[in-house]
């Protein structure tokens, strides 16, 4: 048995309890949740309360939550690289082109069956312990919670905007400066793999900073406010600065004027999205103290830069 614990944010009063605790526990089934209610292992402010009962907003909700197999997925033999690993939290360098958890046409040889053959207590976790998502085609640091405790913590930390999660990207077009996109994103309106700009979506803020500029692309780090679905990849195409090798954002490859041998053999031959996850800080759910890891580019993003530094002194 864990104790859970989440904070009833003011926007959900009125709602149910049975509805709060699906948004604020959303990593279990609305079925498990109404048994633990029934059960009496649901408290609020230390009352037991019914699922149908309205909170008011700002309530402590204290959840002790029972450690069983929720993971039906295989453990497969595929390398991890490892940056941090303790009792409670592992860290990991996921590279590109490997998929974070399975889903329809990606069934096996992902990051969750890889965690599971790394630690079999996974399968115990939602998701093992993997409590944030990368793009398959983005490379970078990844979180993933050991035990439910920590799982708990990393999951309100994300929904409190505590997590520290900076990336480098490199754009098509020059940048003149930095700036901030605070624009909600939602499912494109009739394609349903991506998405898109829209008002009704979700509050989403991508804070850029130029850390080069090129001829005809600029090298940027990209912090996350918020953390929806290809977010960085929606708002860069948004303002007109999509990634350079996005084949879903990116609009139709087109080879720059007056690019060297060199760098247009890189931009041909670069098929994945120019982002990766450089650094993530976060509290330790156990100690509390501030941790933080980076993570340098990969060795494509960096013969892209080289070849792009190249071709200024052409």
């Amino acid at each position: 048995m864990t104790r859970l614990t989440a904070e009833v944010p003011y926007e959900m009063a009125g709602m149910r309890l049975d509805q709060v605790l699906a948004e604020l526990f959303a990593d279990y089934s609305r079925s498990k949740l109404q048994i633990w209610v029934k059960s009496g292992r649901v408290f609020v402010d230390g009352v037991i309360l019914k699922a149908k009962d309205k909170l008011e907003g700002g309530e402590l909700i204290t959840l002790d939550a029972e450690a069983e197999v929720v993971v039906i997925s295989e453990a497969e033999e595929i390398p991890l690289e490892i940056v941090f690993e303790d009792e409670s939290i592992l860290v990991v360098n996921k590279p590109a082109g490997l998929v974070v958890h399975p889903a329809i046409g990606n069934w096996n040889g992902t990051l969750l069956n890889a965690l599971l053959n790394h630690e079999a207590n996974l399968e115990t976790l939602p998701r093992a312990g993997i409590v944030h998502r990368i793009d398959k085609e983005t490379s970078g640091l990844l979180m993933v919670a050991k035990t439910l405790q920590s799982h708990n913590s990393l999951t309100q930390q994300l929904q409190n905007r505590e997590i520290t999660r900076e990336y480098l990207a490199i754009t098509r077009g020059r940048m003149t400066a930095g700036g901030t996109v605070d624009e909600p994103i939602a499912r494109h309106p009739t394609d349903r793999k991506r998405y898109a700009v829209r008002e009704s979506g979700k509050d989403s803020v991508t804070h850029y900073r130029v850390e080069k500029r090129f001829t005809r692309h600029t090298f940027v780090q990209v912090k996350l406010e918020t953390g929806r679905t290809h977010q960085i990849r929606v708002h860069m195409a948004h303002i007109r600065y999509p990634l350079v090798g996005d084949q879903v954002y990116g609009g139709r490859f087109q080879m720059p004027a007056g690019c060297s041998e060199l760098l247009e053999k890189e931009l041909r031959g670069f098929k994945r999205q120019a982002l990766h996850a450089a650094k993530l800080g976060l509290k330790h759910p156990v100690t509390d103290e501030y941790h933080e890891w980076s993570q340098p580019l990969p060795e494509d993003m960096a013969r892209l830069l080289a070849a792009l530094a190249d071709n200024e002194q052409d």
